[in-house]
């Protein structure tokens, strides 16, 4: 009985908290001060026509770097998890057979789905989108060709290589923004140039081609490990 009560306060307790906060939002009325400066100096200070782009790459950069560093790990963690040993490997397994129209047709769509992804973080301070999304659509090419072939396997060494460049590009980046701008992953590095064109917007382009690859290729192991071990363990 006493535990109920407990768990009823508890909740009793959260529920006065969230109705203080919904109470106290006007974020649908009015800007915070925090996103009023964004929206009147983003643009000028950054040079990038996409206003999420100014926020998320360059005044919270910290907090991409930390969701690509999460991203790693959740990646790394699926990886040792779903890691094959030589004894579970099953010989003669069935192949599963596709049929021609996917084997077919992913020929001609998975180019494209890798041009798209590319076009979306590299055009990603002018349109909606950016590293994440970008890499996520390449990542799909990816499931594509491996639904299309079943004996396709991702390459370890080139994720590797991938990763490992745009990781530390990443940061090579940021740095550069300490050193000859105003801190780190200042996009100023090269100049703003033209707003509302391709090369604009300082080094934000090559931080979200950085990005782009990183996100790409880590969704791309963590899509190859779970094809490795449903293959080996069917």
């Amino acid at each position: 009985m006493i535990k109920k009560w407990i768990i009823l306060g508890i909740l009793a307790g959260m529920g006065l908290i969230f109705f203080d906060l919904f109470s106290a939002f006007r974020g649908n009325e009015t800007l915070g001060k925090t996103a009023d400066y964004y929206a009147r100096h983003g643009a000028e200070e950054v040079g990038a026509s996409n206003i999420v782009t100014a926020i998320v790459v360059t005044y919270r950069g910290f907090d991409t770097l930390g969701e690509v560093t999460i991203l790693f790990l959740t990646a790394a963690i699926i990886s040792f998890v779903l890691k094959i040993r030589q004894e579970d490997i099953l010989p003669n397994r069935p192949i599963r057979i596709t049929s021609e129209l996917l084997d077919s047709a992913s020929q001609v769509i998975v180019p494209v789905i890798f041009m798209v992804g590319i076009y979306i973080f590299v055009n990603g301070h002018l349109t909606p989108g950016g590293g994440f999304p970008g890499g996520a659509v390449i990542a799909s090419g990816v499931l594509l060709m491996i639904l299309s072939n079943p004996n396709f396997s991702v390459s370890h060494k080139v994720i590797a290589w991938v990763e490992s460049i745009s990781g530390v590009g990443f940061v090579l980046l940021g740095v550069m923004g300490i050193l000859f701008a105003g801190g780190f992953l200042d996009n100023r590095v090269l100049g703003l140039g033209d707003f509302g064109k391709l090369f604009s917007a300082g080094i934000i382009p090559f931080i979200y081609s950085f990005i782009g690859l990183k996100v790409g290729a880590e969704l791309s192991n963590i899509l190859g490990a779970i094809s490795h071990a449903q293959n080996e363990k069917n």
